[in-house]
Formats: C-alpha cells, structure tokens, sequence
C-alpha cells in the first residue's frame, strides 16, 4: 500500500495544479500554463473546456478527494475498498481520455500524469 500512498500524494498535488490552472484561467483570460505547449498539446485549453469540469465543478476539487479517499481508507485498512475506488479511478481515466484524446483531438501534460497515476494504483490495488 505504500506506492499507493506515494501516488496518491502525487496525484494530490496534481489535482491541485489543475484546481490552480482553473482559478489563475479563470481570473485571467489570457493566463497560459506553463505545460501549455502548443494548440494540440495545451493544459490551459483542456481545463476551460466542458471535460474540464463536471456538474460545473473543476475535477482538480473531485480528484483532491478522490486522492484523500485513497489515503483514508489506507490508513483505516479497508483494502477492498481501496480496490474499488482504484476500479472508478481507472474508469474515469478512461472516460477522460478518451474525451481529450478521440473527441477534442487534444494533449495535456498534467492529465495524462494523473491517468498513469490512476492506471498504477489500480495495478497495485490489482496486487494486494
């Protein structure tokens, strides 16, 4: 459970650059992320488009908890739900890419460091 937690700070911390991109762009029109790369490959253009939120919410607010909740019920030694959660994790990394990657035809940094991050925990759920 160890790498979970490892990762699950990491994706904390993730989580809360995107939650920071949505205040800095929303205050700022002309804001641009410092992973903004090009049109294609841009941070700032995924999180002001509709996949950047859900039920108006920016997903850095969902994914903070979705990371503390991994880490309490790690803490709590309720391992099968950890398990769980890693399989909603891995369900959402697939809906979200597939909406940046098929639908909006686009490539963001932080994004795809959170989706490896989901992807590992569910492998390391997978193992314990």
């Amino acid at each position: 459970m160890l790498f979970i937690q490892i990762l699950s700070i990491i994706g904390i911390l993730l989580s809360l650059y995107t939650l920071y991109l949505h205040v800095k762009i929303n205050n700022n029109a002309n804001y641009r992320a410092i992973c903004d790369i090009n049109d294609r490959m841009s941070c700032t253009k995924t999180i002001k488009s509709k996949a950047g939120k859900i039920f108006g919410i920016p997903n850095g607010i969902f994914g903070i908890g979705f990371y503390v909740l991994l880490l309490i019920l790690i803490y709590l030694n309720f391992i099968n739900y950890v398990f769980y959660l890693a399989v909603l994790g891995l369900i959402s990394t697939v809906y979200f890419a597939y909406e940046l990657y098929f639908k909006m035809k686009m490539f963001c940094l932080v994004c795809n460091g959170i989706y490896v991050i989901n992807v590992l925990i569910f492998i390391f759920a997978l193992n314990n």
